[in-house]
């Protein structure tokens, strides 16, 4: 999968859940926790990725160098995309 279908995917899935479709406010480095989503949201984040990519996140993974921005998300999926493949 291409790295801008990924990053499309993860943005309309945090736009979509989070922002009440406002996605101006969701920026490539902008920190997502706190000002996007909640311990809670990390949670349906991390169920959203597992089951969109059909990748396994073990819980030492649910780090903020993985999770904590956009660009670290989809960072994150390709390398587990990646080594999956």
């Amino acid at each position: 999968m291409q790295t801008t279908n990924i990053e499309h995917e993860i943005r309309t899935f945090l736009t979509e859940t989070f922002l009440s479709g406002r996605s101006e406010s969701l920026k490539d480095e902008a920190p997502l926790l706190g000002d996007v989503i909640d311990s809670a949201g990390v949670i349906e984040l991390v169920v959203f990725i597992q089951e969109r990519f059909s990748i396994s996140i073990d819980d030492d993974e649910v780090t903020t160098d993985n999770l904590g921005s956009v660009k670290n998300v989809v960072a994150f999926v390709e390398k587990k995309l990646h080594s999956k493949g």
